[in-house]
């Protein structure tokens, strides 16, 4: 039987000398506010909500990094912007006031928005003042996104939106959702057919009820979202009218490819090398290698996808790949942590802490930004493996 030829694209990558200033700066800046009391380590890293930190990472020029200056950005690479969400996610720093709209929603509008959308909605994204969400997800979809039922029609002036957005990270405090839904009637013949994208405004418009989901660990990070006749302005459309599918996996490769694919539970390895810093048990220490080993060959595949974005490619199949690889680590660190840690018969309260948070939230990673099974689906066809 012929091997399948393989379509991976992944590339030595070296981050840029120049890159080390950056670095050095955004330690600095994080350590600053950290003793000044702006923001804490809970181990939340992307999902902990500070704007105040959103904010003073945006005065200093931290966000809108790959942004055109016209729009409050800076025009650096997007190896420059993976050093940033890198520093961020290895500090713990909470960062959901600005982590989608800086990560996806400020690139998907300044690639498909008309001039007036870059000029209203891009420069507050920049400043950190600004929140996005992201409605994807249905109750009664599945991973099938080309079975949304959500739908926007056409009235005066605009689009009157009705349906239900489900597991809508961060809705409860966020400016703005990107939506997806459905403005043409279903074509069997092409399931692709008849989406688009309107950009909703949470705080000022009516017919909107966000409802709290707890995860396991208590906390409130997502949201059921229900449009009820909600009004969108013809100016709210993102690109043109039965784009939206186009759009949507377009925006995929900056969601999945990032390290915070395999860098959200850094802290329960670096909790679990301070707790065994004073081990001198072989096993102990070839395992903890082990991780480190995974975890830099993780880091090194999701650089040079960064690299690939920075080319203007859209390397789906790859950032896929880190995503599914990702998880797997992310998953199993905190079972791992635990394992070590009871061989060793440590007892530090905030150790376990960490590792317990970590466990409650571990199952979401097969599901959030794409499940598993879906992720799969994709590499094997960018390998013509189906």
């Amino acid at each position: 039987m012929r091997a399948p030829q393989s379509h991976l694209r992944f590339a030595p990558a070296r981050l840029p000398e120049e890159t080390a200033e950056l670095r050095a700066d955004l330690r600095a800046l994080l350590e600053r506010e950290h003793r000044a009391g702006t923001w804490e380590d809970r181990g939340k890293s992307w999902n902990g909500h500070c704007p105040e930190l959103s904010r003073k990472l945006g005065e200093a020029g931290f966000l809108g990094l790959t942004f055109p200056k016209q729009y409050g950005g800076h025009e650096r690479t997007q190896l420059d912007r993976y050093v940033v969400t890198e520093e961020l996610l290895a500090a713990g720093a909470p960062t959901a006031a600005h982590w989608v709209a800086d990560r996806q929603s400020g690139p998907l509008i300044l690639r498909f928005g008309s001039d007036e959308q870059k000029e209203r909605f891009v420069p507050p994204i920049a400043r950190g003042e600004s929140c996005f969400c992201i409605g994807m997800s249905e109750p009664d979809s599945g991973s099938d996104l080309a079975s949304l039922a959500c739908r926007a029609t056409r009235v005066d002036g605009g689009w009157s939106l009705s349906g239900t957005k489900i597991w809508t990270s961060n809705a409860h405090f966020a400016d703005y959702c990107i939506v997806c839904c459905r403005t043409e009637a279903k074509d069997d013949g092409n399931r692709h057919a008849g989406l688009s994208q309107v950009i909703v405004d949470l705080k000022g418009s009516t017919g909107i009820t966000v409802r709290p989901i707890l995860n396991l660990g208590g906390l409130h990070e997502f949201n059921e979202v229900v449009f009820d006749d909600c009004f969108v302005p013809d100016d709210c459309l993102l690109g043109e009218p039965g784009d939206g599918w186009h759009q949507v996996t377009s925006e995929l490769a900056y969601e999945r490819s990032g390290p915070e694919r395999f860098l959200t539970n850094f802290h329960v390895l670096r909790a679990l090398v301070g707790v065994l810093s004073q081990s001198d048990r072989e096993s102990t220490r070839r395992l903890v290698g082990s991780l480190l080993s995974r975890l830099w060959a993780l880091r090194q595949a999701s650089i040079s996808v960064a690299g690939m974005l920075q080319a203007g490619e859209l390397p789906n199949v790859e950032a896929s790949l880190v995503k599914d690889v990702g998880t797997a680590l992310q998953q199993e660190l905190p079972e791992i942590a635990r394992a070590v840690a009871l061989d060793e018969q440590i007892d530090d309260v905030a150790f376990w802490e960490v590792v317990h948070h970590a466990t409650m939230l571990a199952p979401a990673y097969t599901i959030q930004g794409g499940t598993t099974e879906i992720l799969r689906g994709i590499i094997a066809r960018g390998l013509r493996l189906r």
